[in-house]
């Protein structure tokens, strides 16, 4: 008799799950779609909450002082071994677990969504997170945003695909796991929205626009409760000099428009000359030559935000800034394109960011009394380097306007964007 009951009720909810993606394979499939959203923003959230508790945890454990991302503090030995060792971690990972996964990060989401709609694998989103974790704990000059975004994206799609759904549902929870991943990375759900739009989905209609909504909130609402309500940076009071400083912000977006290019040229020359180097001999490489760069330049090491804090302040000197804004670069550069699993965001806002300052404090040095806010500026690089890395230019505004709760940086923020 209980097994004929259990019978039944497993045939009607086999029969209703069947009913249900035939209606979600609809257009008109709203209500559905916002619960699922929502259900993705909260998977996708624990995820990323999961990670940077996880990085964090350990880097709290292995780096002296207080502070997660401290590796000035280590001896000059310890500046090379440490991504040495990361680096021989993370071949061993890669040459007996990708089978085949070579791409991660947003490129792998584009991938993902051009031609396999949307649908991800359990091996990927593994080794994006241990991966990405292991590159950021060895001091790999990768940023984790990147990271973050996949494995928001993954966990919509695995989500979408263990219930059978349709592809276009699939594809829709692939942009809800990148808004989570975007708004619980830096508590700015506006700007995930926009980015998952503006960059993954390339659509802008409210079948989409509700459920990326409702994730973006539900990831920033769990990523609040567990890691605090503060933004990724502390931004000091800012402020918009006069009108004619908006000369000194088009220089600047042209020469973030420059650095942009630059950067991603980089990363290709340096990823198509070792595309046949074997991966036993691609990370350690890696490893080396960040580690050589960071025994001199340790502020380039890891995600590098404790010296995007600095910078804001105006605490570097004009010499500091130009050579921390070119040694990360190179470092990163040199880590993405020879195969390190981590992100370029966090690299092009620490880029962007000394870009800013220098512009600042080279503008006041000329002869026409310009004397930009620093930390203003910096934010503009930051957004800047952002649009230009992306093509994300209306995600790299709304990030701007939600990190400081400054509506000053808009108009400046739109000029230098473009």
């Amino acid at each position: 008799m209980g097994a004929g009951v259990l019978k039944g009720i497993r045939e009607a909810f086999s029969v209703w799950l069947d009913e249900s993606r035939i209606r979600m394979a609809r257009p008109d499939a709203l209500l559905p779609l916002a619960l699922l959203g929502l259900l993705t923003g909260l998977l996708a959230g624990g995820v990323i909450v999961l990670f940077r508790l996880f990085v964090e945890g350990i880097q709290d454990g292995i780096l002296p002082g207080d502070g997660a991302e401290n590796f000035e503090s280590l001896p000059g030995w310890a500046r090379i071994a440490l991504p040495v060792l990361a680096a021989f971690l993370l071949a061993a990972v890669f040459r007996w677990f990708a089978k085949g996964v070579h791409t991660l990060g947003v490129a792998r989401v584009m991938e993902r969504m051009a031609y396999h709609q949307g649908e991800c694998t359990w091996r990927a989103f593994l080794l994006q997170f241990f991966g990405a974790a292991l590159a950021i704990i060895g001091g790999h000059s990768v940023g984790r945003e990147g990271p973050h975004i996949f494995l928001g994206a993954a966990s919509g799609s695995l989500l979408g695909q263990h219930l059978s759904l349709p592809h276009n549902v699939v594809r829709a929870l692939v942009g809800c796991g990148t808004a989570a991943g975007i708004a619980a990375s830096f508590n700015t759900p506006l700007a995930g929205v926009v980015f998952a739009l503006e960059v993954v989905m390339m659509e802008y209609s409210v079948a989409s626009f509700i459920p990326v909504i409702l994730a973006a909130v539900s990831a920033t609402t769990l990523s609040r409760v567990v890691l605090g309500s503060q933004t990724a940076f502390s931004w000091p009071d800012m402020h918009m000099g006069p009108l004619p400083e908006l000369s000194v912000v088009l220089l600047l977006g042209i020469a973030a428009g420059v650095a942009s290019a630059v950067f991603i040229q980089g990363v290709k020359v340096v990823a198509h000359r070792s595309r046949d180097v074997p991966i036993w001999w691609r990370m350690p490489l890696a490893g080396l030559l960040v580690g050589a760069i960071g025994w001199q330049i340790p502020e380039i090491m890891g995600i590098g935000y404790d010296s995007v804090e600095v910078a804001t302040r105006g605490s570097y000197a004009i010499a500091m800034l130009a050579l921390l804004m070119m040694a990360k670069l190179i470092a990163t550069s040199l880590c993405i394109g020879l195969g390190v699993p981590g992100g370029v965001i966090g690299p092009a806002l620490f880029i962007g960011t000394m870009l800013g300052a220098l512009v600042a404090e080279l503008a006041a040095l000329t002869p026409f009394g310009l004397e930009g806010d620093v930390g203003f500026f910096a934010l503009l690089g930051m957004g800047a380097m952002m649009s230009g890395s992306l093509q994300a230019p209306l995600a790299a505004l709304t990030a701007m306007l939600e990190l400081t709760d400054n509506p000053e940086i808009i108009l400046p923020g739109m000029l230098a964007v473009v």
